[in-house]
């Protein structure tokens, strides 16, 4: 598969949501999107990157924007790791990989010199017109919400 750029259509989705129901980038048609992929529930880096886009909520909701953390974890996983840290954001579970693979972000990793497959953490930024705004490849989380934020203050 091609790789995403900025400019491009993105890729539609529809994924379990934590809480239940579906997420669909079509419902979400008219208005910005942060749609960021992260490897698992509770772990470390993981929950940093959940608790600084929380920390954001007001702000992004006040651009009309909404923020979708995807990972490959299970909705019921979503909802403990929701509640554990009062997460104010909404979660996908994408288990079956779909679009993980059509956005490009499951790939090999390696961790201790050993290779596996894994979820790339990265964030997409899609405009109110569906297209991809911008893209933030192997994303660092210090500081990443607080980015995406400008970014969306400038769309």
């Amino acid at each position: 598969m091609a790789e995403l750029v900025e400019g491009q259509k993105a890729p539609a989705f529809e994924l379990p949501r934590d809480g239940g129901g579906v997420l669909r980038l079509a419902d979400l048609a008219g208005k910005p999107v942060v749609l960021y992929f992260y490897p698992q529930d509770d772990t470390e880096t993981c929950t940093a990157e959940a608790i600084d886009f929380s920390a954001h909520k007001a702000e992004f909701a006040k651009l009309g924007t909404a923020v979708i953390g995807v990972s490959p974890d299970s909705v019921k996983r979503h909802d403990k790791f929701k509640k554990k840290y009062n997460l104010a954001l909404d979660l996908a579970a994408d288990e079956e990989l779909k679009t993980l693979n059509a956005y490009g972000v499951w790939g090999e990793k390696t961790m201790f010199g050993r290779k596996y497959m894994g979820v790339i953490r990265t964030t997409f930024l899609i405009g109110g017109d569906g297209r991809i705004a911008r893209i933030w490849k192997k994303v660092k989380v210090t500081g990443h919400a607080k980015q995406v934020l400008e970014a969306v203050k400038a769309l």
